[in-house]
Protein backbone atom coordinates (compact mmCIF):
# COMPACT_ATOMS: atom_id res chain seq x y z
CA UNK A 1 0.00 0.00 0.00
CA UNK A 2 0.98 3.12 -0.75
CA UNK A 3 0.79 6.83 0.68
CA UNK A 4 -0.77 9.71 -1.12
CA UNK A 5 2.07 12.49 -1.93
CA UNK A 6 2.00 15.60 -0.94
CA UNK A 7 -0.08 17.77 -3.15
CA UNK A 8 2.92 19.74 -3.85
CA UNK A 9 5.16 17.05 -4.87
CA UNK A 10 2.28 14.98 -7.09
CA UNK A 11 2.94 17.57 -9.62
CA UNK A 12 7.00 16.61 -9.76
CA UNK A 13 6.08 12.90 -10.82
CA UNK A 14 6.40 12.53 -14.74
CA UNK A 15 3.87 10.90 -16.61
CA UNK A 16 4.47 6.98 -16.57
CA UNK A 17 5.14 5.88 -19.70
CA UNK A 18 3.24 2.63 -21.12
CA UNK A 19 5.72 -0.33 -22.19
CA UNK A 20 5.54 -1.84 -25.53
CA UNK A 21 6.81 -4.53 -27.54
CA UNK A 22 10.00 -3.30 -29.80
CA UNK A 23 9.12 -1.87 -32.83
CA UNK A 24 11.01 -3.50 -35.33
CA UNK A 25 10.19 -6.92 -33.36
CA UNK A 26 6.11 -6.31 -33.25
CA UNK A 27 5.87 -4.99 -37.21
CA UNK A 28 6.17 -9.06 -37.82
CA UNK A 29 4.03 -10.58 -35.36
CA UNK A 30 0.19 -10.15 -34.09
CA UNK A 31 1.28 -10.16 -30.47
CA UNK A 32 -0.28 -7.12 -28.06
CA UNK A 33 1.90 -3.79 -28.70
CA UNK A 34 1.28 -2.07 -25.50
CA UNK A 35 2.36 -4.32 -22.40
CA UNK A 36 0.79 -2.85 -19.60
CA UNK A 37 1.70 -1.42 -16.50
CA UNK A 38 3.11 -2.87 -13.63
CA UNK A 39 2.04 -2.65 -9.90
CA UNK A 40 4.89 -0.14 -8.61
CA UNK A 41 4.56 1.90 -11.97
CA UNK A 42 0.80 1.86 -11.82
CA UNK A 43 1.00 3.14 -7.98
CA UNK A 44 3.34 5.88 -9.06
CA UNK A 45 1.19 7.19 -11.69
CA UNK A 46 -1.80 7.14 -9.56
CA UNK A 47 -0.01 9.00 -6.93
CA UNK A 48 -0.07 11.80 -9.39
CA UNK A 49 -3.73 12.39 -9.09
CA UNK A 50 -4.65 15.50 -7.47
CA UNK A 51 -8.04 13.77 -6.71
CA UNK A 52 -9.94 17.26 -7.61
CA UNK A 53 -13.49 17.96 -5.64
CA UNK A 54 -15.06 18.60 -9.09
CA UNK A 55 -12.84 15.97 -11.12
CA UNK A 56 -13.65 17.16 -14.65
CA UNK A 57 -12.14 13.86 -16.26
CA UNK A 58 -15.41 12.22 -15.11
CA UNK A 59 -17.53 14.48 -17.14
CA UNK A 60 -15.29 13.84 -19.76
CA UNK A 61 -15.80 10.37 -19.68
CA UNK A 62 -19.17 9.09 -22.06
CA UNK A 63 -20.43 6.63 -19.41
CA UNK A 64 -19.15 8.57 -16.01
CA UNK A 65 -16.88 6.28 -14.36
CA UNK A 66 -16.19 7.70 -11.03
CA UNK A 67 -12.38 8.02 -12.28
CA UNK A 68 -11.03 9.85 -8.91
CA UNK A 69 -12.42 6.81 -6.81
CA UNK A 70 -10.71 4.22 -8.39
CA UNK A 71 -7.59 5.93 -8.80
CA UNK A 72 -7.60 6.77 -5.00
CA UNK A 73 -7.93 2.44 -4.27
CA UNK A 74 -5.03 2.10 -6.94
CA UNK A 75 -2.93 4.25 -4.68
CA UNK A 76 -4.30 2.45 -1.58
CA UNK A 77 -3.44 -1.11 -3.32
CA UNK A 78 -6.98 -1.89 -3.33
CA UNK A 79 -6.78 -3.26 -6.91
CA UNK A 80 -9.81 -5.13 -7.36
CA UNK A 81 -11.98 -3.22 -5.62
CA UNK A 82 -10.77 -0.35 -8.00
CA UNK A 83 -11.61 -2.59 -11.08
CA UNK A 84 -14.97 -3.29 -9.40
CA UNK A 85 -15.81 0.79 -8.50
CA UNK A 86 -15.06 0.76 -12.73
CA UNK A 87 -16.87 -1.81 -13.65
CA UNK A 88 -20.35 -0.19 -11.67
CA UNK A 89 -20.31 2.15 -14.83
CA UNK A 90 -17.95 0.31 -17.27
CA UNK A 91 -19.09 -3.21 -17.95
CA UNK A 92 -15.99 -3.42 -20.68
CA UNK A 93 -12.61 -1.81 -18.37
CA UNK A 94 -9.86 -4.30 -20.22
CA UNK A 95 -11.45 -3.02 -23.29
CA UNK A 96 -11.66 0.47 -23.28
CA UNK A 97 -8.18 1.21 -21.17
CA UNK A 98 -6.80 -0.93 -24.27
CA UNK A 99 -8.71 1.55 -27.20
CA UNK A 100 -10.25 4.63 -25.15
CA UNK A 101 -9.91 7.85 -26.82
CA UNK A 102 -8.64 8.63 -23.22
CA UNK A 103 -6.85 12.07 -24.92
CA UNK A 104 -9.85 13.74 -26.36
CA UNK A 105 -12.14 12.74 -23.27
CA UNK A 106 -11.26 11.60 -19.67
CA UNK A 107 -7.59 13.05 -19.96
CA UNK A 108 -8.35 15.72 -21.81
CA UNK A 109 -10.06 17.39 -19.51
CA UNK A 110 -7.76 16.09 -16.72
CA UNK A 111 -6.38 19.44 -14.49
CA UNK A 112 -2.79 17.99 -14.66
CA UNK A 113 -2.89 18.22 -18.67
CA UNK A 114 -3.32 22.43 -18.23
CA UNK A 115 0.27 22.51 -17.32
CA UNK A 116 1.91 19.36 -17.68
CA UNK A 117 0.55 16.12 -18.74
CA UNK A 118 -2.18 14.43 -18.15
CA UNK A 119 -3.35 11.96 -15.60
CA UNK A 120 -2.83 7.99 -17.40
CA UNK A 121 -6.36 7.31 -16.63
CA UNK A 122 -6.58 4.37 -19.29
CA UNK A 123 -3.32 3.19 -18.54
CA UNK A 124 -4.27 2.82 -15.02
CA UNK A 125 -8.01 1.33 -16.02
CA UNK A 126 -6.12 -1.06 -17.92
CA UNK A 127 -4.15 -1.75 -15.43
CA UNK A 128 -7.33 -2.65 -12.92
CA UNK A 129 -8.98 -5.10 -15.27
CA UNK A 130 -6.17 -6.79 -16.07
CA UNK A 131 -5.11 -7.73 -12.61
CA UNK A 132 -8.60 -8.90 -11.58
CA UNK A 133 -8.72 -10.97 -14.70
CA UNK A 134 -6.01 -12.47 -13.89
CA UNK A 135 -6.47 -13.20 -10.04
CA UNK A 136 -9.92 -14.56 -11.57
CA UNK A 137 -11.83 -12.56 -8.81
CA UNK A 138 -14.15 -10.41 -10.61
CA UNK A 139 -15.71 -8.11 -8.68
CA UNK A 140 -19.64 -8.02 -10.02
CA UNK A 141 -21.46 -5.21 -9.01
CA UNK A 142 -24.81 -5.14 -7.19
CA UNK A 143 -27.73 -6.48 -8.57
CA UNK A 144 -31.52 -5.42 -8.08
CA UNK A 145 -34.16 -7.81 -7.62
CA UNK A 146 -36.34 -9.57 -10.99
CA UNK A 147 -38.44 -7.62 -12.29
CA UNK A 148 -40.17 -10.06 -14.89
CA UNK A 149 -39.27 -7.81 -17.68
CA UNK A 150 -37.75 -8.71 -20.89
CA UNK A 151 -35.41 -6.76 -22.68
CA UNK A 152 -33.76 -7.48 -26.48
CA UNK A 153 -30.81 -6.38 -27.82
CA UNK A 154 -29.75 -6.38 -31.31
CA UNK A 155 -26.06 -6.34 -32.12
CA UNK A 156 -23.52 -7.56 -29.48
CA UNK A 157 -21.21 -4.42 -30.25
CA UNK A 158 -20.22 -1.66 -27.28
CA UNK A 159 -23.41 -0.22 -27.41
CA UNK A 160 -25.34 -3.42 -26.96
CA UNK A 161 -23.11 -4.79 -24.28
CA UNK A 162 -23.34 -1.10 -22.31
CA UNK A 163 -26.80 -1.26 -22.39
CA UNK A 164 -27.15 -5.52 -21.76
CA UNK A 165 -24.42 -4.68 -18.71
CA UNK A 166 -26.96 -1.55 -17.28
CA UNK A 167 -30.18 -3.42 -17.62
CA UNK A 168 -29.22 -6.76 -16.26
CA UNK A 169 -27.74 -4.44 -13.17
CA UNK A 170 -31.54 -3.08 -12.57
CA UNK A 171 -33.07 -6.40 -12.58
CA UNK A 172 -34.38 -7.08 -15.95
CA UNK A 173 -33.69 -10.02 -17.84
CA UNK A 174 -31.76 -9.42 -21.10
CA UNK A 175 -30.50 -11.44 -24.24
CA UNK A 176 -28.33 -10.40 -26.60
CA UNK A 177 -28.82 -11.26 -30.30
CA UNK A 178 -25.85 -11.10 -32.73
CA UNK A 179 -26.10 -11.97 -36.16
CA UNK A 180 -22.00 -13.59 -36.51
CA UNK A 181 -21.09 -16.49 -34.82
CA UNK A 182 -18.89 -14.51 -32.12
CA UNK A 183 -19.92 -11.98 -29.87
CA UNK A 184 -18.14 -8.32 -29.83
CA UNK A 185 -19.32 -7.07 -32.45
CA UNK A 186 -16.45 -4.20 -33.97
CA UNK A 187 -14.55 -5.41 -31.15
CA UNK A 188 -13.78 -9.23 -32.77
CA UNK A 189 -13.98 -8.14 -36.77
CA UNK A 190 -12.31 -4.47 -36.55
CA UNK A 191 -9.95 -4.18 -33.97
CA UNK A 192 -6.57 -6.16 -34.29
CA UNK A 193 -5.39 -8.90 -32.31
CA UNK A 194 -2.11 -6.92 -30.92
CA UNK A 195 -3.95 -3.71 -30.22
CA UNK A 196 -6.90 -5.71 -28.58
CA UNK A 197 -6.19 -9.65 -28.01
CA UNK A 198 -9.57 -11.03 -28.64
CA UNK A 199 -9.27 -12.87 -25.27
CA UNK A 200 -9.77 -10.06 -23.26
CA UNK A 201 -13.06 -9.37 -25.24
CA UNK A 202 -14.09 -13.36 -24.48
CA UNK A 203 -13.15 -12.58 -20.78
CA UNK A 204 -15.15 -9.64 -20.23
CA UNK A 205 -18.25 -11.17 -22.19
CA UNK A 206 -18.15 -14.51 -19.65
CA UNK A 207 -18.13 -11.59 -17.22
CA UNK A 208 -21.53 -10.03 -18.13
CA UNK A 209 -22.74 -14.10 -18.57
CA UNK A 210 -22.07 -14.25 -14.91
CA UNK A 211 -24.29 -11.24 -14.02
CA UNK A 212 -26.77 -13.12 -16.06
CA UNK A 213 -27.02 -11.63 -19.84
CA UNK A 214 -28.03 -14.30 -21.90
CA UNK A 215 -25.75 -14.17 -25.71
CA UNK A 216 -27.57 -15.88 -29.03
CA UNK A 217 -25.36 -15.90 -31.80
CA UNK A 218 -25.67 -16.51 -35.63
CA UNK A 219 -29.46 -14.75 -35.13
CA UNK A 220 -29.90 -12.24 -38.29
CA UNK A 221 -32.63 -9.52 -37.03
CA UNK A 222 -34.49 -8.77 -39.85
CA UNK A 223 -33.99 -12.49 -41.37
CA UNK A 224 -34.25 -14.71 -38.73
CA UNK A 225 -36.41 -12.65 -36.82
CA UNK A 226 -38.48 -9.64 -36.54
CA UNK A 227 -38.66 -6.65 -34.13
CA UNK A 228 -42.35 -7.52 -34.10
CA UNK A 229 -42.23 -11.14 -33.81
CA UNK A 230 -39.82 -10.50 -30.63
CA UNK A 231 -42.06 -7.70 -29.16
CA UNK A 232 -45.47 -9.50 -29.78
CA UNK A 233 -44.46 -13.03 -30.61
CA UNK A 234 -41.73 -13.69 -27.98
CA UNK A 235 -42.98 -11.38 -25.15
CA UNK A 236 -39.77 -8.66 -25.16
CA UNK A 237 -41.04 -5.68 -23.68
CA UNK A 238 -38.54 -3.66 -24.87
CA UNK A 239 -35.59 -3.52 -27.33
CA UNK A 240 -32.54 -1.46 -27.94
CA UNK A 241 -31.22 -2.11 -31.55
CA UNK A 242 -27.14 -1.68 -31.80
CA UNK A 243 -26.41 -3.00 -35.15
CA UNK A 244 -23.13 -0.21 -35.81
CA UNK A 245 -22.65 1.26 -39.34
CA UNK A 246 -21.03 -1.60 -41.06
CA UNK A 247 -21.91 -0.80 -44.21
CA UNK A 248 -18.36 0.40 -46.34
CA UNK A 249 -18.24 3.15 -48.12
CA UNK A 250 -15.81 3.30 -51.48
CA UNK A 251 -14.42 5.98 -53.27
CA UNK A 252 -16.42 5.87 -56.60
CA UNK A 253 -13.09 6.09 -58.53
CA UNK A 254 -13.06 3.57 -61.61
CA UNK A 255 -10.98 0.18 -60.90
CA UNK A 256 -12.35 -0.51 -57.69
CA UNK A 257 -13.69 -3.83 -58.94
CA UNK A 258 -10.19 -5.10 -59.48
CA UNK A 259 -8.73 -7.97 -57.29
CA UNK A 260 -6.55 -6.81 -54.71
CA UNK A 261 -8.85 -3.80 -54.08
CA UNK A 262 -10.17 -3.98 -50.33
CA UNK A 263 -12.80 -2.50 -47.96
CA UNK A 264 -11.12 -1.66 -44.89
CA UNK A 265 -14.40 -3.66 -43.33
CA UNK A 266 -13.66 -7.13 -45.66
CA UNK A 267 -10.11 -6.48 -44.92
CA UNK A 268 -10.34 -6.49 -40.95
CA UNK A 269 -13.07 -9.22 -40.81
CA UNK A 270 -11.17 -11.43 -42.47
CA UNK A 271 -8.02 -10.64 -40.38
CA UNK A 272 -9.63 -10.84 -37.19
CA UNK A 273 -12.69 -12.74 -36.98
CA UNK A 274 -11.95 -15.58 -39.56
CA UNK A 275 -8.22 -15.51 -38.10
CA UNK A 276 -5.94 -14.54 -41.25
CA UNK A 277 -3.45 -13.29 -38.85
CA UNK A 278 -2.70 -17.18 -37.93
CA UNK A 279 -2.46 -18.76 -41.14
CA UNK A 280 -0.76 -22.03 -39.82
CA UNK A 281 -3.99 -22.88 -37.75
CA UNK A 282 -6.63 -21.05 -40.10
CA UNK A 283 -7.03 -20.84 -43.93
CA UNK A 284 -8.83 -17.40 -44.24
CA UNK A 285 -9.19 -16.66 -47.87
CA UNK A 286 -7.32 -13.23 -48.13
CA UNK A 287 -5.21 -11.68 -51.01
CA UNK A 288 -1.95 -12.30 -50.43
CA UNK A 289 0.06 -9.23 -48.57
CA UNK A 290 3.33 -10.93 -48.81
CA UNK A 291 6.19 -9.25 -50.14
CA UNK A 292 3.44 -6.88 -51.59
CA UNK A 293 3.09 -2.82 -51.90
CA UNK A 294 0.32 -2.16 -49.58
CA UNK A 295 -1.64 0.48 -49.57
CA UNK A 296 -4.32 1.76 -47.42
CA UNK A 297 -6.74 5.01 -48.59
CA UNK A 298 -7.66 7.17 -45.36
CA UNK A 299 -6.00 8.09 -42.10
CA UNK A 300 -8.08 7.07 -38.96
CA UNK A 301 -8.02 4.13 -36.75
CA UNK A 302 -9.27 1.97 -38.97
CA UNK A 303 -7.01 3.03 -41.70
CA UNK A 304 -4.22 2.33 -39.27
CA UNK A 305 -5.63 -0.40 -38.19
CA UNK A 306 -5.52 -2.18 -41.48
CA UNK A 307 -2.32 -1.24 -42.44
CA UNK A 308 -0.29 -2.58 -39.27
CA UNK A 309 -2.57 -5.42 -39.73
CA UNK A 310 -0.62 -5.80 -43.64
CA UNK A 311 2.44 -5.16 -42.45
CA UNK A 312 2.59 -7.99 -40.08
CA UNK A 313 1.00 -10.24 -42.85
CA UNK A 314 4.37 -9.87 -44.66
CA UNK A 315 3.73 -6.58 -46.83
CA UNK A 316 7.03 -5.44 -48.29
CA UNK A 317 5.71 -1.78 -48.66
CA UNK A 318 3.18 -0.09 -46.63
CA UNK A 319 1.53 3.34 -47.36
CA UNK A 320 -1.06 5.72 -45.82
CA UNK A 321 -2.47 7.27 -48.80
CA UNK A 322 -4.53 10.84 -46.88
CA UNK A 323 -6.06 13.88 -48.76
CA UNK A 324 -5.25 16.31 -46.27
CA UNK A 325 -1.86 17.00 -44.07
CA UNK A 326 -0.39 15.70 -40.86
CA UNK A 327 -2.83 18.16 -38.21
CA UNK A 328 -6.16 16.85 -40.33
CA UNK A 329 -5.13 13.25 -39.63
CA UNK A 330 -8.37 11.58 -37.78
CA UNK A 331 -6.48 8.85 -36.10
CA UNK A 332 -5.13 8.58 -32.64
CA UNK A 333 -2.02 10.23 -32.20
CA UNK A 334 -0.75 6.42 -30.41
CA UNK A 335 -1.81 5.10 -33.03
CA UNK A 336 0.55 6.88 -35.79
CA UNK A 337 3.27 7.06 -33.58
CA UNK A 338 3.24 3.13 -33.71
CA UNK A 339 2.43 2.84 -37.51
CA UNK A 340 5.42 5.17 -38.21
CA UNK A 341 7.84 3.56 -35.57
CA UNK A 342 6.80 -0.09 -37.13
CA UNK A 343 7.60 1.57 -40.95
CA UNK A 344 4.48 2.36 -42.22
CA UNK A 345 4.78 5.55 -44.40
CA UNK A 346 2.86 8.66 -45.19
CA UNK A 347 1.86 9.73 -48.42
CA UNK A 348 0.02 12.71 -47.00
CA UNK A 349 -1.77 15.43 -49.58
CA UNK A 350 -2.37 12.75 -51.92
CA UNK A 351 -5.68 11.60 -53.68
CA UNK A 352 -6.58 8.45 -55.78
CA UNK A 353 -8.33 9.18 -58.86
CA UNK A 354 -8.45 5.27 -60.50
CA UNK A 355 -6.96 2.07 -59.82
CA UNK A 356 -5.37 0.50 -62.24
CA UNK A 357 -4.74 -3.39 -62.88
CA UNK A 358 -3.37 -5.55 -65.63
CA UNK A 359 -5.25 -7.92 -68.48
CA UNK A 360 -6.54 -10.42 -65.73
CA UNK A 361 -8.39 -7.74 -63.47
CA UNK A 362 -5.80 -7.92 -60.69
CA UNK A 363 -4.94 -4.57 -59.39
CA UNK A 364 -1.00 -3.21 -60.15
CA UNK A 365 -1.16 0.46 -59.81
CA UNK A 366 -3.21 3.39 -58.24
CA UNK A 367 -3.06 7.20 -59.94
CA UNK A 368 -2.71 9.52 -57.47
CA UNK A 369 -3.24 13.36 -57.63
CA UNK A 370 -1.45 15.70 -55.41
CA UNK A 371 -3.57 17.81 -53.38
CA UNK A 372 -3.50 21.37 -51.42
CA UNK A 373 -5.74 22.93 -48.30
CA UNK A 374 -7.87 25.47 -48.92
CA UNK A 375 -10.60 26.89 -46.42
CA UNK A 376 -12.18 25.03 -44.11
CA UNK A 377 -15.45 22.69 -44.93
CA UNK A 378 -18.24 21.50 -43.05
CA UNK A 379 -15.86 19.23 -41.25
CA UNK A 380 -13.35 22.54 -39.53
CA UNK A 381 -10.91 21.06 -41.42
CA UNK A 382 -9.47 22.33 -44.37
CA UNK A 383 -10.89 21.56 -47.50
CA UNK A 384 -8.66 19.46 -49.96
CA UNK A 385 -8.65 20.61 -53.29
CA UNK A 386 -6.68 18.78 -56.40
CA UNK A 387 -2.99 20.38 -57.86
CA UNK A 388 -3.55 20.28 -61.85
CA UNK A 389 -1.78 18.71 -64.19
CA UNK A 390 0.11 16.47 -60.63
CA UNK A 391 -1.15 13.06 -61.57
CA UNK A 392 1.08 10.52 -61.17
CA UNK A 393 0.96 6.38 -60.83
CA UNK A 394 2.46 4.23 -58.02
CA UNK A 395 2.40 0.35 -58.29
CA UNK A 396 0.92 -1.17 -55.70
CA UNK A 397 -0.81 -4.72 -55.59
CA UNK A 398 -3.73 -4.44 -52.52
CA UNK A 399 -5.14 -1.64 -51.47
CA UNK A 400 -7.77 -0.89 -48.87
CA UNK A 401 -10.28 1.60 -48.93
CA UNK A 402 -10.78 2.80 -45.75
CA UNK A 403 -13.05 5.75 -46.28
CA UNK A 404 -15.89 5.82 -43.44
CA UNK A 405 -19.04 3.62 -43.05
CA UNK A 406 -22.61 3.43 -43.60
CA UNK A 407 -26.08 2.25 -42.07
CA UNK A 408 -26.61 -1.34 -42.61
CA UNK A 409 -30.15 -0.71 -43.77
CA UNK A 410 -31.08 -4.41 -42.55
CA UNK A 411 -33.38 -4.07 -39.13
CA UNK A 412 -35.09 -0.76 -40.71
CA UNK A 413 -36.12 -2.30 -43.75
CA UNK A 414 -37.65 -5.06 -41.51
CA UNK A 415 -39.40 -2.56 -39.07
CA UNK A 416 -41.73 -0.24 -41.21
CA UNK A 417 -42.89 1.79 -38.75
CA UNK A 418 -39.23 2.91 -37.52
CA UNK A 419 -37.84 6.37 -38.92
CA UNK A 420 -34.60 6.94 -40.40
CA UNK A 421 -32.92 9.96 -42.07
CA UNK A 422 -31.85 10.41 -45.24
CA UNK A 423 -28.29 8.29 -44.80
CA UNK A 424 -30.62 5.33 -43.83
CA UNK A 425 -29.45 5.71 -39.90
CA UNK A 426 -32.50 5.17 -37.09
CA UNK A 427 -33.69 9.00 -36.05
CA UNK A 428 -34.24 9.00 -32.22
CA UNK A 429 -34.57 11.08 -29.04
CA UNK A 430 -31.33 12.42 -28.45
CA UNK A 431 -32.29 12.35 -24.81
CA UNK A 432 -33.88 9.29 -24.44
CA UNK A 433 -32.66 7.49 -27.47
CA UNK A 434 -36.57 6.18 -28.25
CA UNK A 435 -37.10 5.95 -31.67
CA UNK A 436 -40.30 6.30 -33.23
CA UNK A 437 -41.58 2.80 -33.00
CA UNK A 438 -42.83 2.45 -29.02
CA UNK A 439 -40.54 0.49 -26.72
CA UNK A 440 -37.77 0.49 -29.51
CA UNK A 441 -34.96 2.40 -28.94
CA UNK A 442 -31.65 2.70 -30.78
CA UNK A 443 -27.71 3.96 -30.29
CA UNK A 444 -24.01 3.87 -30.89
CA UNK A 445 -23.47 3.94 -34.59
CA UNK A 446 -26.56 3.04 -36.14
CA UNK A 447 -27.76 6.44 -34.75
CA UNK A 448 -24.83 8.56 -34.92
CA UNK A 449 -22.65 7.29 -37.60
CA UNK A 450 -18.66 5.84 -37.05
CA UNK A 451 -17.64 6.90 -33.82
CA UNK A 452 -15.44 5.83 -30.68
CA UNK A 453 -15.84 2.24 -28.93
CA UNK A 454 -16.68 4.37 -26.12
CA UNK A 455 -19.02 6.88 -27.30
CA UNK A 456 -21.27 3.78 -27.88
CA UNK A 457 -20.84 2.47 -24.56
CA UNK A 458 -22.24 5.95 -23.76
CA UNK A 459 -25.19 6.03 -26.04
CA UNK A 460 -25.88 2.07 -24.60
CA UNK A 461 -26.20 3.97 -20.88
CA UNK A 462 -28.16 6.40 -22.13
CA UNK A 463 -30.60 4.02 -23.60
CA UNK A 464 -30.68 1.50 -20.25
CA UNK A 465 -31.91 4.21 -18.31
CA UNK A 466 -34.31 5.41 -20.58
CA UNK A 467 -35.67 1.81 -21.43
CA UNK A 468 -35.65 1.00 -17.44
CA UNK A 469 -37.69 4.04 -16.96
CA UNK A 470 -40.20 2.88 -19.27
CA UNK A 471 -40.16 -0.34 -18.37
CA UNK A 472 -41.26 0.79 -14.64
CA UNK A 473 -44.12 2.89 -16.06
CA UNK A 474 -45.53 0.16 -18.70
Amino acid sequence: MAEPLPKKDRTKVPRQPMPEQDAQLRAHNFTEVNLGLDEAIATREAQRCLECTDPKCVQGCPVGVKIRDFVQLVVAGEYLRAAAKVREDNVLPAVTGRVCPQENQCEGACVLGKRLTSLAIGNLERFVADYERQTGQIGLPPQASPTGKKVAIIGSGPAGLSCAGDLVQRGHAVTVFEALHEIGGVLVYGIPEFRLPKQIVRDEVDVMRKMGVDFQTNVVVGKTVTIDELMVDEGYAAVFIATGAGLPAFLNVPGEHLAGVYSANEFLTRVNLMKAYDAAHYDSPIYDCQDKEVAVIGAGNTAMDAIRSALRLGARSAYVIYRRGETEIPARAEEVHHARDEGVQFKLLHNPVAFLGNDRGVLNAVRLTKMSLGEPDASGRRRPLPVAGSEFEMPIDVAIIAAGTGANPLVQSSTSDLKTNKWGYIVVDPATMQTSKPGVFAGGDIVSGSATVILAMGAGRTAAASIDQYLRES
